[in-house]
């Protein structure tokens, strides 16, 4: 539904449950321009695979995008989206995406949407909570791109601001929150994005990985990008992250896949086949 005559105000809730080994789509609504593509199983009936779209294909001034996910204890889904987000520049007006996730006892959800790329004079604040009960896992990625680099467009003015927040049988595990400012100091100084264009996040919440497969991760990083210093993974008490800094959303993709790759068998205990659409 509009908000006005210019802005959409759009919702998508999902719920997915295990029927006897196979994870199932049993519950949808949504509002506004958002949907969800007919559930795969590229991976057998155990994986429910989803694809989210906004169907305009692009977020403007104003907007406000949320999306409820809920998976039942025993069942595992992966949400990914056809391709970029694109969100336009404000025009006096703030965007906002909302993602709530939430995985019962037992429950396993991968929430890997493809970059998100903003233009030259975005306001957006992006918020994102995720709520795990007992023995729940969680793999989250995401990756921003800072104006249309392939075009010659740098984001000079704006804002971008971010949330997140993970939480285990109601305490907090993870918390992180920051706001940049186009051409401000902070995306050329070294606290800031030290003059890159695209920064990548990975977060892993379940038991520990191995070091030996932190280092595996490194080191087959260090090969994609030709140098140690624009990555960086931690494996802390409750959660793994992974970073990356760099100038190429197609570095960002390949890295943030090796990651996962890694991370995913380790954790969830099953092969990682790469989503069809992160293919196209």
């Amino acid at each position: 539904m509009k908000k006005n005559d210019s802005n959409w105000q759009a919702h998508l809730a999902l719920k997915f449950a295990d029927d006897g080994g196979t994870t199932r789509l049993v519950e949808r609504s949504h509002s506004g321009p958002l949907r969800v593509q007919k559930p795969l199983y590229p991976e057998g009936a155990r994986i429910c695979h989803a694809i989210v779209l906004h169907p305009p294909g692009g977020v403007v001034g104003g907007d406000q995008l949320s999306v409820h996910a809920g998976v039942g204890s025993g069942a595992h889904a992966l949400l990914t989206t056809p391709g970029a987000a694109k969100w336009y520049r404000a025009n006096g007006h703030v965007s906002r995406q909302q993602i709530n996730l939430t995985l019962e006892p037992g429950a396993r959800l991968e929430w890997l949407p493809q970059e998100s790329i903003f233009f030259d004079a975005a306001d957006v604040q992006l918020s994102q909570n995720i709520a795990l009960g007992t023995d729940a896992c969680y793999i989250g990625c995401e990756i921003l791109c800072f104006g249309r680099t392939a075009s010659g467009e740098s984001f000079d003015t704006g804002r971008i601001a971010q949330r997140t927040s993970i939480t285990r049988e109601g305490r907090l595990i993870w918390w992180e929150q920051g706001s940049l400012t186009g051409g401000s100091a902070a995306m050329h100084s070294a606290p800031g994005l030290y003059g890159n264009t695209v920064c990548a996040t990975l977060l892993a919440a379940g038991r520990p990985l191995p070091a030996a497969v932190l280092q595996a991760i490194r080191q087959d990083v260090s090969r994609l990008t030709g140098n140690e210093t624009d990555f960086g993974i931690s494996q802390l008490k409750a959660v793994l992250v992974a970073r990356y800094l760099g100038r190429s959303s197609e570095t960002a993709r390949r890295v943030m896949l090796c990651v996962w790759q890694h991370a995913r068998p380790a954790l969830l205990d099953c092969a990682a086949v790469v989503p069809r659409s992160w293919n196209t």
